[in-house]
């Protein structure tokens, strides 16, 4: 973007050096000296600003310019990454309880940024920017053609199982058994709080049912089927809302056919190990992710597996976030296992999530970021004129970006903000992205996410017992990480 007052109609260009001198000269010789010394002084002071300002920035990412990257003199200017073996050391040099008290978080600079970064020894990739809300990156060629098929070859040796999105058994009972009034549920779906419960607002809750997607046209059926909108405006009153049996509405979802089309996700899934003992292929890439996001690296080795997806023609996920708010009610899945703390809910706290493309797709399967930049975020404004911007089967073409699958591409972005502190912040709600409808052909890709508890005591206990596990009995630890901490998680918030 050009800068104000570029281009041909800008301010007048200042006059040249030495004819502002002249215009110094001019004046009397005592007050030429005068401003000459003042002038001097502050081209001094501002000298020794800027140097150290150079040397704040160049100390504080971790001597970007010399010899500190691994494998021997590294590149040098801005766009050089700094070993992430200095970065760590330095962390655990920062004061604090734990290893280390703040996370790296990279810049954007801007919309199509280019830099350069060495994901592996004397081998620089380009990781472009692609988005500022979230912060989003692609790495073309993070990985190999080579090792895009070994790791699909992997995941069919281990089996793919159907994705669930959320658990069905129970939920009716669950929610018969919620002791919380009429006037209360609606009172939680009246988003705007006018007393009036229109059919965007049940739709930005719909998920929260058995895993099926909802859209405008199943909302009316079923008011229609229940009898719930007595004059069909399709807008629910307060006093229509307490008139209804909850039970109908959980017998009619129930009687109703459903295919894999109506799911919010339509993939199958499995997860590759990436430990002490795993694969090199699968160890070299945690490396890489290692140096990519220059996150202290036991942060990285003790977060979920690699999952491997693949989506059949047909296939799609429609938009979601791959973490959860935390609030005081609910716990993160990692760290709840070694905090002993009881909660009634329990999320994915993902801090980040790199994402790889592991074949080119015939057709459709894009990345989509419907709200990607926008200058504000409204939930409701996702659902305009029985448009939903969520619904990737249907509207995938009208979200703000889209990212096409090619082999061997990694995209990276960030899920939560910055506390502005240097720990995690807010859950970042532009990050919602789904995927697209796959038209034909198959697509196949895989997910590392970064688990970082926003309750940074929390995080950094869970590290100390990681260690203590690691340090007692490696082998105990390496099953307890894998098979107790992951194992039931295949729930994508």
């Amino acid at each position: 973007m050009e800068s104000a007052g570029s281009g041909e109609h800008g301010p007048e260009p200042p006059p040249p050096m030495r004819d502002r001198l002249a215009g110094i000269q001019k004046g009397n010789s005592v007050c030429s000296r005068s401003y000459f010394v003042v002038v001097m002084v502050f081209v001094h002071v501002y000298i020794l600003n800027v140097i150290a300002l150079l040397l704040y920035v160049y100390y504080s990412n971790g001597g970007q310019n010399g010899g500190d990257t691994a494998g021997g003199p590294g590149p040098t200017g801005p766009s050089a990454t700094p070993a992430p073996e200095h970065r760590a050391q330095q962390l655990r040099q920062q004061d604090g309880p734990g290893p280390y008290s703040y996370l790296p978080r990279l810049e954007g600079i801007k919309v199509g940024y280019k830099q350069k970064i060495e994901l592996v020894n004397n081998k620089m990739h380009d990781m472009k920017t692609l988005s500022l809300k979230p912060l989003l990156f692609e790495i073309p060629n993070f990985l190999s053609e080579k090792e895009c098929k070994l790791l699909i070859h992997l995941a069919q040796l281990k089996g793919l199982q159907a994705s669930q999105i959320l658990p069905v058994d129970g939920y009716k009972e669950a929610m018969e058994n919620l002791e919380i009034s009429k006037a209360d549920i609606f009172n939680l779906l009246d988003h705007n709080q006018d007393g009036q419960l229109q059919i965007k607002e049940v739709l930005t809750h719909s998920r929260l049912g058995n895993g099926r997607w909802m859209t405008p046209e199943n909302i009316r059926e079923m008011y229609t089927a229940v009898k719930a909108d007595p004059d069909g405006n399709g807008v629910l009153s307060l006093e229509e809302f307490k008139k209804l049996n909850l039970r109908d509405f959980h017998k009619y979802l129930g009687n109703r056919e459903i295919t894999l089309n109506d799911l919010v996700r339509n993939s199958q899934h499995t997860w590759l190990y990436q430990g002490e003992g795993a694969h090199q292929v699968l160890r070299s890439i945690r490396q890489r992710v290692i140096r990519l996001t220059r996150l202290p690296p036991d942060v990285v080795e003790n977060s979920e597996p690699l999952q491997v997806v693949r989506y059949n023609a047909g296939g799609h996920y429609h938009a979601h976030m791959d973490s959860g708010p935390v609030f005081p009610e609910t716990a993160c899945a990692h760290t709840k296992l070694t905090t002993n703390e009881s909660a009634a809910f329990e999320t994915s706290c993902r801090y980040v999530t790199v994402l790889f493309y592991l074949n080119n797709v015939t057709g459709g399967g894009e990345t989509t970021f419907p709200i990607a930049d926008n200058r504000t975020y409204e939930e409701l404004s996702l659902i305009q004129n029985d448009i939903d911007l969520r619904d990737t089967r249907k509207h995938c073409d009208k979200g703000n970006l889209r990212i096409k699958p090619r082999q061997g591409t990694a995209v990276f972005w960030y899920n939560y903000l910055s506390d502005g502190k240097g720990w995690v912040g807010d859950l970042d709600e532009f990050a919602l992205h789904g995927g697209c409808l796959v038209t034909e052909g198959t697509k196949w890709i895989a997910n590392n996410w970064i688990n970082v508890d926003p309750n940074k005591a929390r995080q950094l206990w869970f590290q100390q017992e990681m260690a203590r596990y690691a340090k007692d009995d490696q082998e105990s630890q390496k099953e307890w990480t894998v098979d107790k901490s992951y194992k039931d998680i295949h729930v994508d918030l």
